[in-house]
């Protein structure tokens, strides 16, 4: 029996079937084929919400970057917390283990994808981290001519540090901090 579910359902279905199996089979061992079998659909209508395996994956880490970015959106928001304030808060261990997202990013034969994903994080931060800027520059919190340039700097400039596998979250966590604070004059 054939069973009909709106569009936005089922291309989330195949997506989170993708991301399944994308972890469990790594990324080049599943077909579109494979995800078509494992929701018992056509292959057909896989093609029909994603031209390609490629931008089935596009889109996965496209939305996983939205979910990531979500966490900081708060700080922008709020007009009563100084930069310096921010950057003490802001939050560094934004990856929860057991989402749909993680093994996919997260395993060491998905290394590639994790990297993508980080640029898109710093992509859709950096407009973020502008407003934080260009409100602490009105506020007189900080003294900068450039904003956007000084925002992506701040975003991407942390790639490094975050990337490193030879330092804990904490440390990663507390050089980021101290940079900030130090670079901003804050």
């Amino acid at each position: 029996m054939r069973v009909t579910k709106e569009p936005e359902v089922r291309k989330q279905e195949i997506l989170d079937t993708a991301l399944k199996l994308f972890g469990e089979n790594g990324y080049e061992k599943t077909s579109i084929t494979d995800i078509a079998k494992a929701i018992g659909v056509a292959q057909g209508l896989c093609y029909r919400y994603f031209p390609s395996k490629e931008a089935l994956f596009d889109r996965a880490i496209e939305q996983y970057a939205d979910v990531l970015v979500e966490q900081f959106v708060s700080s922008e928001k709020d007009n009563h917390k100084t930069l310096r304030q921010i950057i003490e808060d802001m939050p560094f261990t934004t990856e929860e283990r057991d989402t749909k997202y993680y093994s996919v990013f997260h395993g060491a034969e998905n290394k590639k994808f994790h990297d993508q994903l980080s640029l898109k994080v710093c992509e859709k931060l950096v407009p973020l981290v502008e407003k934080l800027l260009q409100r602490a520059k009105q506020k007189g919190e900080v003294q900068i001519d450039d904003v956007q340039t000084a925002a992506m700097f701040c975003v991407y400039g942390q790639l490094g540090i975050l990337l490193a596998d030879d330092l804990t979250q904490e440390e990663k966590s507390r050089r980021i901090r101290e940079f900030l604070l130090f670079a901003l004059h804050l």
